[in-house]
């Protein structure tokens, strides 16, 4: 029998997510978590992370996380681990006891898995079969609105066993955008049956802190996201402002935590040379609050960025990357045609400082994305709550104020 509220006073969600690279995956499912706790205040949830970045973000109340030991990717394609000096193979058995003992301890009455259906190297396979057979708690697969392009996603799903994960383990499949803009999962042989659970929730509205405030001078953010992959994108902006020492406003740059300090300390020297043209931080978990404040938005293609500039209305400017993934350029181009977005395209536009230069000086004069009504595009969290009360047999949510909001 599934976990209901009647069953469990105090209804306890687990969010997994493997976090390997980037900060995408843990964002969404702190986003989740505390848009589910704020729907009924009698829900914890926990969050099984491998980020190595999560103790530099706050959680709201009833929120907490279990930092996983990390892995990280190696020039070749494999990986390692990030701090333990153990193998692959030892590092992923740990992670999946650890997961697995989480599991059997925190006994979950929701488990959502972001991305992956069998975990890292197939970490959550163990705890995945623990509750199949345990019976008490729903499984929900979270897919972000694109993962790769279709025949690519079904050769690695075939690889990893992510079909037959997907089809043996879960009850349901939550896709946080909308069918309109991307199915991500039009090229994978699913079953209707499958199909039928699967839920488009529309996109995840972020919230900015309302005790922070952003900078007064005016400014456009450019923002890489984890910056690990951004160092193209954050040069063309620096070469865009060295080539026209009129261009304006002021850009307020932030790297993120995982650019290279080799190449961050090089960046660091050309915003010096600019005279406060540009302003550059290496990391703010409060993006948020800084995207409320900007004229405009200069960013990768990546979903957490997109779901912001969606929700604080802001116009932007995406130059995505097309390597080692599609997605980002396949999130643009739909989010262009609707008319939510503007795209540099390097085979269209050429990533050019000129091209920069006019993209910039193009922000002011675009259109916001409300301009473009695409119906149901901001319901991901009331969607996600929704369900989630549901599952739990809670038809009376209970709120109370939140010390410590999050987005």
């Amino acid at each position: 029998m599934k976990g209901n509220l009647a069953a469990n006073a105090s209804p306890r969600v687990l969010l997994y997510s493997h976090d390997t690279y980037g900060l995408g995956h843990l964002r969404r499912s702190r986003a989740l978590a505390t848009a589910i706790t704020q729907a009924d205040s009698r829900i914890s949830a926990l969050i099984l992370t491998g980020s190595p970045v999560a103790g530099r973000f706050s959680f709201p109340d009833n929120v907490d996380h279990i930092r996983l030991p990390g892995v990280t990717k190696t020039l070749d394609g494999n990986y390692e681990s990030e701090r333990l000096g153990l193998h692959i193979d030892e590092t992923t058995a740990l992670r999946a006891g650890l997961i697995k003992a989480t599991v059997e301890h925190f006994d979950p009455d929701v488990l959502i898995v972001d991305k992956e259906p069998t975990g890292f190297r197939g970490e959550l396979l163990p705890a995945l079969e623990w509750l199949k057979l345990k019976r008490k708690a729903h499984l929900i697969l979270g897919l972000r609105d694109v993962l790769d392009e279709p025949n690519v996603l079904a050769a690695e799903w075939a690889r990893k066993g992510a079909v037959e994960a997907a089809e043996r383990y879960y009850d349901e499949t939550w896709i946080y955008g909308l069918r309109s803009i991307y199915d991500p999962t039009a090229g994978l042989e699913l079953t209707q049956e499958f199909r039928d659970k699967m839920t488009f929730t529309g996109y995840l509205q972020r919230e900015a802190f309302s005790d922070d405030e952003p900078p007064s001078e005016p400014y456009i953010l450019v923002t890489p996201g984890g910056g690990g992959d951004g160092a193209g994108m954050v040069d063309l902006v620096l070469c865009a402002y060295e080539a026209d020492p009129d261009l304006s406003p002021r850009a307020l740059l932030v790297y993120g935590p995982f650019l290279s300090g080799e190449v961050r300390a090089d960046f660091e020297a050309r915003v010096a040379k600019l005279n406060g043209r540009v302003h550059a931080v290496g990391f703010d978990s409060r993006m948020e609050t800084l995207m409320q404040g900007a004229q405009g938005i200069v960013s990768m293609g990546g979903y957490n960025t997109f779901c912001e500039v969606l929700s604080f209305d802001k116009p932007v400017v995406i130059v995505p990357r097309t390597r080692p993934r599609m997605e980002q350029h396949i999130r643009a181009s739909r989010a262009e045609s609707l008319g939510l977005v503007r795209m540099l395209d390097e085979r269209r536009d050429g990533f050019t400082p000129e091209a920069m230069i006019a993209a910039i000086r193009g922000i002011p004069h675009q259109p916001k994305p409300s301009g473009a009504f695409v119906p149901g595009l901001l319901d991901g969290l009331d969607v996600v709550s929704e369900r989630t009360l549901a599952m739990l047999g809670i038809s009376q949510p209970n709120t109370q104020p939140q010390t410590q909001g999050v987005a």
